[in-house]
């Protein structure tokens, strides 16, 4: 299949701000692509997704701008792409930087302008054409003739658009179906929503509750495989980015546990030496790089803690009651990997033990209903998070350049929020609370990087391609007629930035609405 029938596809489904009009245009290339084979529908569907089957590929938006003339046909193939994306992802070692940039430019020389145009967002993530998952996954059943809520499912265990698509174009419902959760390959983590305080998340669960230690870590996902000799384990984000070589002494820990398989759900921490949690810009770095790992491993130590038990020696527990799950989980792993949890439906009790826990450095709680499934994927009613003040993961739209003080480096940031109807990313306002010098120095030049054009410093506002997540406290919403979402957040500060987040988990225009009443 070309790449100039993808890329025109892309282009139809920005030009139209109709959801209906954008799943029939993608849902016409995935009934195209199925011509060509089931591997191509494959890569096609993760390319309308506006990312690479190979995920990260070693290739940065610097190594994209020094490009060979573009070609004047279009002969390139969708297959051809995909082949050099995987073999410009393998390289590595001594000369791997001028092997890559080879590659890159052979690549890059087949294809037209608008085609390098389009593969360089592809490669660095930034393939605009207002379209999310639930847009991708639509139009998925639309191109097989199978229910939505068939293929909603069957991604949530799957966990990429891709194989689903695969599935349900070669085989429907039934292949769909069998789709199941597969041991050595990430399902989508189940969300938590958001209440203000412990009381509120007890009343909206009602009766017995377990309330959970929300720890400040990196989200993990832990698969053990030991039906051959030896063993796998292979460790994964909520992103579903592969980190196994990251964390030799988690996985050397998983990899003694007396299980034939094994999937779980929790998180990783670095501990100071009175076991109190590192901040998490630590545990962030420290697993946010494969290099020197064994000097990384002895400075910063991981601990892991497990609080959900999805699948056990071939059976998967997906759908067992979490009271359920969590006895199995106690009976698996020992009980220093466990994440500390109360039992209660006293508010009381639980409003102690949240404040325990945020004096002894931890986020919060997550309260949960003992009796509700795992919902892959999903914000399931069944998990409230609660942290000691309002906090919103957001987008950096754009950034202005400082004055004063802070004349020289990029300062106040435009915040925008997601609107899961339109796909669309709103702005709900600036801030430039809450910056240290240390990060002010760091944002100026990761925003460098992500400026959508060369960097004018006789332009007062840089406009950012939308990357980077940011996590943000305020202290309420009010209405504003300045932003286009017609709110602004009051007291808004920069508490980190969230490198371990993607933009597709940004909280929406409806949550932040919520917060506010309305």
């Amino acid at each position: 299949m070309l790449l100039a029938d993808v890329v025109a596809t892309s282009h139809s489904v920005a030009a139209t701000s109709s959801r209906t009009a954008k799943v029939e245009a993608l849902a016409d290339c995935l009934r195209g692509a199925a011509d060509s084979g089931p591997d191509v529908v494959e890569v096609v569907t993760a390319h309308l997704s506006g990312v690479l089957p190979q995920r990260r590929i070693g290739v940065s938006w610097r190594g994209l701008r020094d490009l060979p003339p573009p070609a004047d046909t279009s002969t390139l193939t969708v297959e051809e792409v995909d082949a050099a994306a995987t073999a410009i992802a393998a390289i590595g070692g001594p000369g791997s930087g001028a092997a890559r940039a080879s590659a890159v430019r052979d690549l890059f020389a087949r294809a037209t302008a608008d085609e390098q145009t389009w593969l360089r967002g592809l490669i660095t993530g930034e393939t605009r054409q207002g379209a999310g998952d639930g847009v991708m996954l639509q139009a998925v059943a639309k191109a097989a003739g199978v229910p939505d809520a068939v293929v909603r499912r069957a991604v949530m265990l799957a966990g990429f658009a891709g194989p689903v698509a695969r599935a349900a174009l070669a085989g429907g419902v039934e292949a769909l179906e069998a789709l199941t959760l597969e041991v050595g390959r990430p399902l989508r983590p189940m969300l938590a929503g958001s209440a203000p305080d412990v009381a509120a998340a007890l009343t909206a669960l009602g009766g017995e509750v377990v309330v959970e230690t929300k720890l400040d870590g990196i989200r993990l996902q832990a698969h053990v495989d030991n039906r051959t000799s030896p063993g796998t384990v292979r460790l994964f984000t909520r992103t579903l980015e592969e980190v196994t070589e990251r964390m030799p002494e988690i996985t050397e820990a998983l990899a003694a546990l007396p299980v034939q398989t094994l999937v779980l759900d929790g998180e990783v921490i670095a501990l100071a030496a009175d076991g109190r949690p590192q901040p998490f810009q630590v545990t962030g770095a420290r697993t946010a790089s494969s290099a020197d790992v064994d000097a990384l491993r002895r400075d910063v130590p991981l601990t892991p803690f497990f609080f959900d038990l999805l699948h056990l020696d071939g059976e998967d527990l997906l759908d067992a009651p979490a009271r359920t799950r969590w006895e199995r989980l106690a009976a698996t792993v020992p009980a220093a990997w466990r994440v500390p949890r109360e039992l209660t439906d006293d508010p009381e009790r639980a409003q102690a033990f949240f404040a325990d826990l945020v004096a002894a450095g931890h986020e919060g709680v997550v309260v949960k209903d003992p009796e509700l499934p795992y919902a892959a994927g999903r914000r399931g009613p069944g998990w409230v998070k609660v942290k000691p003040r309002h906090t919103l993961d957001l987008v950096v739209l754009a950034v202005e350049w400082g004055s004063g003080r802070r004349s020289g480096w990029l300062s106040n940031i435009h915040l925008g929020a997601r609107d899961p109807d339109t796909g669309e990313l709103v702005m709900l306002g600036k801030t430039f609370k809450g910056m240290t010098d240390e990060m002010l120095a760091w944002q100026t030049e990761r925003f460098t990087e992500l400026a959508e054009g060369p960097v004018d410093r006789s332009e007062w506002v840089v406009r950012l391609r939308p990357e980077q997540v940011v996590e943000i406290a305020f202290d309420g919403v009010q209405r504003s007629s300045r932003y286009p979402g017609g709110m602004a957040l009051r007291f808004a500060r920069v508490l980190r930035y969230r490198d371990d987040k993607p933009v597709t988990e940004i909280d929406t225009v409806q949550t932040v609405r919520s917060l506010a009443g309305w």
